[in-house]
C-alpha cells in the first residue's frame, strides 16, 4: 500500500528530476557560465525570480506568456547553483565543464531531496495544508535573510547560514511545483 508520505516522496523526486532535465539542457546551451556568479548576485536572481511570482499572483496575469511553475522551477535550479557556489566559491571565468557541473547538481539536489523527506515526516505534510501564495511569502522572507547575512559578511549570532535558507527556498519551490502540477495548472 503506498502511503501519503510515499506519494510526496515520488513527488519530491520527480520534481527534482524535471528541474535537473532543465538544468542540464540549459547547461548544453549555456555552460556552467553561472559559475561567475557573485553570491550577491546570486540572492539577487533569486529576488527577481520569487518578485515575479508575486506579481503574477497579484496581478493574475502575464504580459510574456510565462507562468508561475516556470519559476518555482528556476527557483529550485537557481538555490543548487547558490549551494555550489557557497561551497565552491565563484570564479572569473566558467571553470568547470559540463560533466562536473552535473555531478555538483546531483550532489546538491540529492542533499535537498533527503531533507525536504525529512522536514516532511517531522511536519507531517502540513505544507499540503498551505497556499502557493504563502510559499512565495516565505521564499521572499528566506531571500531577504539571505541578503541580510550577506550583508552582515556571515557574522550572525543564533541564525542559520545562508545554505539553510537556500535548502527552504528549493523546498518551498519545490511545494509550489506539487501544488501547481496537481492543480493542473500552467500558472
Amino acid at each position: 500500500m503506498v502511503t501519503t508520505e510515499d506519494k510526496t516522496n515520488q513527488q519530491f523526486e520527480h520534481t527534482i528530476a524535471e528541474c535537473r532535465s532543465l538544468f542540464e539542457k540549459k547547461l548544453h546551451d549555456y555552460g556552467a557560465s553561472w559559475r561567475i556568479l557573485r553570491p550577491q548576485s546570486l540572492t539577487d536572481q533569486l529576488f527577481i525570480k520569487a518578485k515575479r511570482i508575486r506579481s503574477l499572483e497579484i496581478k493574475k496575469e502575464s504580459l510574456v506568456g510565462e507562468g508561475i511553475r516556470p519559476e518555482f522551477i528556476a527557483l529550485i535550479n537557481y538555490g543548487i547553483v547558490g549551494l555550489i557556489q557557497i561551497y565552491h566559491g565563484f570564479s572569473d571565468t566558467v571553470d568547470i565543464d559540463n560533466a562536473e557541473a552535473m555531478r555538483l547538481y546531483d550532489k546538491y539536489a540529492q542533499e535537498a531531496l533527503e531533507l525536504m523527506k525529512k522536514k516532511n515526516h517531522d511536519y507531517d505534510e502540513a505544507w499540503r495544508g498551505m497556499r502557493v501564495s504563502s510559499y512565495t511569502d516565505f521564499i521572499l522572507t528566506k531571500i531577504e535573510r539571505v541578503k541580510e547575512i550577506e550583508n552582515l559578511e556571515g557574522g550572525t549570532l543564533v541564525s542559520e547560514g545562508i545554505d539553510a535558507n537556500y535548502m527552504d527556498i528549493i523546498n518551498y519551490a519545490v511545494f509550489g511545483v506539487i501544488k501547481l502540477t496537481e492543480a493542473g495548472g500552467k500558472e
